[in-house]
């Protein structure tokens, strides 16, 4: 049957899993891609005489992925395993963009995966109250405002601009710190070991 006498709709059988799309679908996104060849005249396409199902002989597993793709050129989220499975199926279809797309994602998680994870400022405020960790290192810009830090060592941390509003920081230490432009607005620091801390430019107010 020729391409010409295609109607709009086209029913594909994918290794007997059946799908149901348009001509436009298959030849827009990858106008070189080999099912854009196949369903836009340059190709003679044979149909079931029956059923009406063009058969392609391949694994039908991920051609709903390609669909979704060649639809709305949003690329699945998938283990590895099965990306390389969708890769292998994008490559016999000659689908250039979907194989890139793929393999950003992919160089995207091992770079991820490279990458130390960042502390938020719930998991530093846990940490610190654990009462198991002492903080030398920089914490600055990170804001405690209304955190319980009762008892933390902080001697040598690095606490530039970082906030303190209204904290409860009775018996802290902060020998040797630095607290440079530090917010303390309505903090609690009775009893806190302020010795030898840089305080430069620090609010203190209310304190």
């Amino acid at each position: 049957m020729e391409d010409s006498n295609l109607p709009t709709l086209v029913r594909l059988s994918i290794g007997g899993k059946k799908f149901c799309t348009t001509i436009d679908t298959l030849t827009r996104r990858e106008p070189d891609s080999m099912l854009a060849a196949v369903f836009s005249s340059r190709h003679t396409v044979y149909q079931d005489s029956e059923k009406g199902y063009v058969f392609v002989d391949r694994d039908g597993k991920h051609f709903r992925h390609i669909l979704n793709w060649l639809r709305d050129g949003v690329v699945p989220t998938l283990t590895d395993s099965e990306y390389s499975e969708l890769i292998r199926e994008a490559e016999y279809y000659q689908l250039l963009g979907l194989i890139e797309g793929v393999s950003s994602v992919l160089n995207k998680r091992k770079e991820d995966e490279k990458s130390p994870a960042e502390l938020t400022r719930t998991d530093i405020i846990k940490c610190i109250q654990s009462e198991r960790v002492k903080f030398r290192g920089d914490l600055s810009l990170v804001d405690f405002s209304f955190a319980c830090l009762k008892n933390v060592f902080f001697s040598r941390a690095n606490l530039q601009c970082a906030k303190f509003r209204d904290v409860d920081a009775v018996g802290s230490n902060f020998h040797n710190a630095t607290l440079r432009e530090c917010e303390f607005t309505g903090a609690n620091l009775r009893g806190a070991l302020l010795a030898g801390a840089n305080l430069q430019s620090a609010n203190l107010q209310e304190c």
